[in-house]
């Protein structure tokens, strides 16, 4: 039965096909390495840039930014916009992976190992 089961279904064009969207998928997330995303804070006071794969690349912080009264003021926009440079990576990401599986969605990244 090596042409598969009900209806003609062909097991092994199956895995071919899924075997060569994980490989697709592997060379879009090295890709992803080497672009960037960037994102601001406190009207460009603080500027974050993040890898698309997920890492924090740099955190710039205009001198005006720092007053030893307010560091709570900083903290804040340092976090705000590291978390929208993550969201941004994660977009990026996300769109170079829906061009891989073809709108298939996440639903697979656990069936083909990623």
């Amino acid at each position: 039965m090596a042409r598969g089961g009900p209806g003609g279904f062909d097991v092994n064009a199956l895995m071919k096909q899924a075997q060569q969207m994980q490989t697709q998928m592997m060379e879009a997330q090295e890709k992803l390495k080497d672009e960037t995303v960037e994102a601001s804070a406190g009207g460009g006071m603080v500027k974050v840039t993040m890898g698309g794969d997920m890492t924090l690349r740099s955190i710039a912080i205009d001198p005006e930014a720092v007053d030893p009264e307010d560091v709570e003021l900083l903290q804040e926009m340092v976090q705000a916009a590291v978390n929208e440079a993550l969201r941004a990576a994660q977009d990026l990401a996300g769109s170079k992976m829906e061009g891989v599986t073809g709108g298939l969605g996440g639903g697979l990244g656990g069936m083909l190992g990623g």
